[in-house]
């Protein structure tokens, strides 16, 4: 597209700072938290990914949209970000699968974002100065007008966002990962025994659910809010707590479920959301990372094992608040030392910061779901 059939589009911070760019997607104004992602593929499953429900995402890789968008690469129905942000954009994408141009479906869900800025400076900015709140206007080009709005926007802090990507009611999902992007050998050896997973939706993505499935999972997705007693009548042979955003502290009802779940002593794993409201239901505290982690390769571990691994998280949980009586980490963010995984002492209960079924990202992290599946096994041996 020339610049001069170009829209203007303004970029304005919580603190000031202002970027002029040019609008792609759709020609709005929208206002969120600001933050950076990392990875080098993947925009299409970052942009419709619930975790960045209330974001706004500064795409850090300088070229945005060049293998265009697909209906299979989608992590939910429609992109879940406030808005985008890429140094340049493609408008005619190239690649076999495509079947819409990134601007193209970004408007059709009408997604505003801007080109065109410097973001290495933006990101610099973020990670001296931490994740803020922010705006992306193609009809208020006035710095000032924008800013007032920007400042009265609330916090991410305290945000229960699970509310708005949460199903709306009881699903199945019995969909494997597609046999031609299978890539664990053990992944499809169930030995023909069905285990009935009942996943809390706090915004789970699809390829989580095809993971779970291709080992073996009958998964029955429920919304965040179901009582015990309703998911107990399932007569699971595990609880699966999803990922999500906002902040984990504000998730009161998953909390309290996963408090009573515990009781049961089944079989639980969480992963990012689900993880911390696991920690918060085992007496823990969670806390604001600076400007998170987002990307697909951090790497994580303990003693001689390292994992690269795909994140997306604003929030961790804190290891002094953790009770050590009954839980133990099990992985460290090896970048920041943050607590990245735990690992209950009696129960069969574990969770993980990351993505494991990385999408996007490496696949170093699959075995989690084989160590549910076994946990889930030896439950009902």
């Amino acid at each position: 597209m020339p610049l001069s059939d170009a829209i203007p589009a303004i970029l304005v911070l919580a603190d000031g700072t202002t970027y002029r760019g040019w609008s792609f997607g759709d020609p709005q104004t929208t206002i969120g938290e600001v933050v950076f992602n990392t990875g080098l593929t993947g925009y299409q499953e970052v942009l419709t990914d619930p975790s960045y429900c209330g974001q706004i995402v500064v795409f850090t890789y300088p070229e945005l949209g060049n293998t265009g968008v697909n209906p299979e690469d989608e992590e939910s129905n429609r992109p879940q970000v406030r808005g985008a942000i890429a140094r340049n954009i493609c408008h005619r994408p190239s690649n076999w699968r495509a079947t819409q141009s990134l601007p193209d479906y970004l408007k059709q869900h009408e997604i505003p974002g801007i080109y065109g800025i410097d973001t290495r400076a933006l990101t610099r900015k973020i990670r001296m100065y931490g994740a803020m709140n922010g705006g992306i206007s193609t009809k208020i080009l006035d710095e000032a007008e924008l800013l007032e709005q920007v400042q009265a926007a609330p916090n991410m802090k305290g945000l229960n966002l699970v509310r708005e990507v949460t199903t709306s009611k009881i699903y199945e999902w019995s969909e494997p990962t597609d046999p031609i992007w299978e890539y664990s050998p053990g992944a499809a050896v169930s030995n023909g025994e069905t285990f009935t997973v009942v996943a809390l939706d706090f915004g789970v993505k699809r390829n989580i659910l095809r993971r779970l499935a291709s080992y073996g999972c009958r998964v029955i997705v429920v919304p965040a809010d179901t009582p015990p007693e309703e998911i107990l009548k399932y007569n699971p042979d595990g609880i699966f707590l999803s990922n999500g955003p906002g902040d984990p502290a504000a998730v009161s009802e998953g909390i309290e479920t996963t408090k009573a779940l515990l009781g049961t002593q089944k079989p639980m794993f969480g992963i990012c959301l689900g993880h911390q409201v696991i920690g918060h239901a085992l007496g823990a505290e969670t806390f604001k990372l600076k400007f998170g982690h987002r990307g697909l390769n951090q790497p994580a571990g303990l003693q001689q094992r390292v994992e690269i691994t795909s994140q997306n998280h604003s929030f961790a949980i804190d290891p002094n608040s953790l009770p050590e009586a009954v839980v133990e980490v099990s992985h460290l963010n090896l970048n920041d030392r943050t607590v990245a995984g735990v690992r209950h002492k009696s129960l069969p209960v574990f969770s993980v910061q990351y993505h494991p079924e990385a999408s996007p990202g490496p696949h170093d992290a699959d075995y989690l779901f084989e160590q549910f599946v076994q946990r889930m096994r030896s439950a009902r041996d």
